[in-house]
């Protein structure tokens, strides 16, 4: 009987539109599954993920998209993979940070990855770990700044170690938190794989003493029992800064001179699971519902349109090589500016 079972599935699966596209596609990908039955139901959401590719109107929307690696997940899959943010964030504590700086004063163009303040590319895999990979971001670029040196810093020790963070910060004027006496952690932290915030990443850092490299601890895509060492710290923190919330004024002013800043977005959208070129754009995006942690490495205009650069850890096979272009100036779009912030980092 369950031969038959197989049997069965093999031929549905063969008498699937676009077979040679898709094996195509599973080979430059590496995709394997766990059954036949796993390997048709995969093919039918490739199906229909590739319709809605090859419909999409990207004249009238603004951006292109295209087939990529997560072709295989529907919208649903896709947001509860890799859409890790916490959602409904709490608000920041203590009074926000404004910067002061006239946006007609400002460059009308930032690219930190020329200045050497950002690393390459990376993948955060099927784990819920956007969170680390924005605060990682930021640390990084914090930390170039401080020292001259671009280290790689470890995701996996926030995935592991951070689930309870210090709640232990006190807030000076201009918005600047730093650590003060703590003898517990608070109940809030990052969940690893299922979710976190950058705030919690920065906290972990200030209250451990440090973060490691990711040469040392390596990123795995899964939790995993805490392993930090204090002989493979890459960087420290002493605080952290939460800009205006929904302020793209006050977002440009940090990013132009600052850095690279921790952000959260909504990247709900099948859109943005695709997007490919061009500056995004959904009317469908909540300003408050972010379910995504991504960094912003700079800004400017594209064809006319304002955009935020954008780096995800998705990947260099997703959109722009890993990057994005989102839209900007055009009444906080997909919450880009409700909930950004950097760390604080000082030279040793």
């Amino acid at each position: 009987m369950k031969l038959l079972l197989v049997l069965a599935v093999v031929a549905m699966t063969s008498a699937l539109p676009r077979v040679d596209e898709w094996q195509q596609w599973k080979l430059q990908y590496q995709k394997q599954y766990s059954s036949e039955e796993e390997e048709y139901r995969r093919h039918r959401v490739w199906i229909s993920n590739l319709k809605f590719i090859e419909e999409f109107d990207s004249e009238t929307e603004g951006f292109s998209v295209a087939m990529n690696e997560i072709g295989d997940l529907d919208p649903r899959e896709f947001v509860s993979r890799y859409n890790g943010l916490t959602r409904n964030p709490p608000s920041p504590s203590g009074e926000p940070c404004t910067l002061g700086k006239d946006v007609s004063d400002l460059p009308t163009t930032v690219d930190w990855r020329t200045k050497g303040y950002v690393t390459g590319i990376k993948n955060q895999g099927s784990c819920g770990s956007c969170w680390a990979f924005s605060a990682t971001g930021s640390l990084e670029g914090q930390h170039f700044n401080a020292t001259g040196q671009l280290v790689s810093l470890s995701e996996q020790n926030l995935v592991d170690c951070s689930s309870e963070s210090c709640d232990c910060h006190v807030t000076l004027p201009g918005g600047h938190v730093t650590p003060s006496s703590c003898s517990s952690p608070a109940a809030e932290g990052n969940e690893g794989c299922n979710g976190g915030l950058p705030d919690d990443a920065f906290k972990y850092v200030i209250t451990n003493g440090g973060i490691d490299t990711e040469a040392s601890y390596q990123y795995v895509a899964r939790d995993e029992k805490c392993r930090f060492s204090k002989s493979s710290i890459g960087s420290t923190c002493s605080g952290y800064i939460d800009i205006k919330s929904k302020s793209e004024d006050q977002l440009q002013a940090a990013s132009a001179t600052v850095g690279p800043i921790s952000v959260g977005i909504d990247a709900s959208n099948i859109g943005f699971q695709f997007y490919h070129g061009g500056v995004y754009h959904s009317v469908l995006c909540s300003q408050t519902r972010l379910d995504h942690g991504v960094l912003v490495v700079g800004y400017g205009v594209y064809e006319d349109k304002d955009y935020w650069m954008v780096k995800n850890s998705w990947g260099t096979s997703w959109g722009m090589d890993g990057y994005i272009m989102m839209s900007r100036n055009r009444d906080n779009n997909c919450g880009i500016a409700t909930m950004a912030s950097y760390p604080i980092v000082k030279a040793n």
